[in-house]
């Protein structure tokens, strides 16, 4: 097979590393990729949300499979592009990409489903929203209804936190159309977790689960990020939990997509709160996480390939089961300083060189287990050498016979790398891994 991946970041580098694992696989691309893709293949000067350029690039390469990383290009339509032309793709439709694209949506079909997830209200006018916040009187979460890089939710723990967070949305349009409408949701505790499955629109694979780190800095202090780094399995999860999430909470929503007649395929996340009263669905999302993939792709013991080309084609059913390993895995974000705010990018990368994604297999016997290093924005310069090219730079995974080795191997492969103004949190799964919301 000759796969093509979308997408730019540490995901698309992980989702590429394990593909080109694949025996089936002969050829990747990636477009546009970064530095760690350009070592498992061949990058194309072709921009994520440039849909006619992929579709061309696509037929131009006859790929026999599109793995789409980023939601952006799938709430654009990528995946209808690329069926009409008759080109199989992982990733779900633009109307069922929508579970993403809308969080009003997606509570809407939550709620047909019978799927349970905290209080909520949506609005459109600023002032019932802002009546409503003074009414409640209670910590709430305030979310923007579209797309916004991961950064569109605020934790508002008094009135004053929400009305800021509303004004900040709908007057000032920091997320742009994206805060046109709001989600404002009760705030709930308990221990967070991000799920995933593979999905043909019917049937749902065995799923992963990893838990997230957000804010940049330790101890869950600082601003929200698109993520700072994730552990899997989490050390609450068990199997019986795993088929619990799947059957009752990530089933109904794929069954209710098929009966508004948007078929969901490709990957599904299902970002949970594991409350005194049971789980609650935060979100639901179009693709595979950021930083997650990095710490499951490693944990994925069947064929990619195999199984991303069944739930294009709707035949999952008679792919290979998907089995996960439940060794250990600790992935540590290293980001430009400054971010999530302004950084400066440019400075060249020490101590990563071309086989820094080589990696071992996570089902090793050996005891020390294995080590990646994951480029999200790593670009090569004009000598091919690598340049900080983003706010998160890369991600350092460590594999291991217990969450403690596999976390000293990722900051072993973190203290191996330097850039300037670089920085990580120090804590990500320091157990117990609590993340209150």
């Amino acid at each position: 097979m000759r796969v093509l991946v979308i997408g730019s970041g540490g995901r698309e580098h992980a989702l590429a590393w394990r593909l080109r694992r694949s025996p089936g696989v002969t050829e990747l691309l990636a477009a546009p990729g970064n530095y760690g893709t350009a070592q498992l293949g061949t990058n194309l000067p072709v921009a994520e949300t440039d849909l006619d350029g992929i579709a061309a690039a696509a037929a131009s390469y006859a790929v026999d499979l599109v793995a789409v990383g980023p939601e952006i290009p799938l709430a654009m339509g990528l995946a209808d592009r690329l069926n009409a032309a008759g080109i199989p793709v992982f990733g779900p439709s633009q109307a069922a990409a929508r579970l993403e694209s809308s969080k009003s949506f997606a509570r809407d079909v939550m709620d047909a489903a019978g799927v349970t997830g905290p209080n909520y209200r949506v609005f459109d006018d600023p002032d019932a929203a802002l009546r409503y916040i003074d009414a409640a009187n209670r910590p709430l979460v305030v979310k923007a209804d579209g797309l916004a890089a991961g950064k569109g939710v605020a934790m508002c723990a008094t009135p004053t936190d929400a009305r800021a967070a509303v004004q900040a949305c709908m007057a000032e349009r920091i997320f742009g159309d994206a805060g046109n409408t709001i989600v404002v949701e009760d705030w709930i505790r308990g221990n967070e977790v991000s799920v995933f499955g593979f999905t043909d629109g019917v049937n749902l694979s065995a799923v992963a689960a990893a838990t997230d780190y957000k804010r940049a800095g330790d101890g869950d202090t600082g601003p929200n990020t698109g993520g700072m780094g994730s552990y899997g399995p989490p050390h609450f999860w068990n199997d019986a939990m795993a088929e619990l999430i799947r059957r009752d909470f990530m089933l109904p929503v794929i069954a209710e997509m098929g009966r508004r007649g948007c078929l969901y395929r490709g990957a599904l996340y299902c970002g949970l709160m594991l409350t005194d009263a049971g789980p609650r669905v935060l979100e639901f999302n179009c693709r595979f996480g950021d930083p997650e993939t990095q710490v499951i792709m490693p944990q994925l013991l069947t064929d990619p390939a195999a199984v991303m080309l069944a739930c294009a084609n709707g035949s999952l059913d008679d792919a290979p089961p998907v089995a996960w390993s439940p060794r250990p895995t600790v992935g540590v974000v290293m980001a430009s300083g400054g971010y999530p705010g302004l950084y400066r990018t440019g400075y060249p990368v020490s101590g990563l060189d071309a086989d820094a994604a080589v990696g071992v297999d996570i089902d090793s016997d050996a005891e020390t287990g294995g080590g990646l290093v994951f480029c999200a924005g790593v670009n090569p310069d004009a000598d091919n050498r690598p340049v900080t090219a983003g706010g998160r730079v890369l991600c350092a995974v460590g594999c291991g016979a217990t969450v403690a080795d596999a976390r000293r191997l990722a900051y072993s492969r973190i203290d191996g790398i330097s850039f300037q103004g670089a920085y990580c949190r120090r804590d990500i799964a320091e157990l117990p891994a609590l993340t209150p919301r």
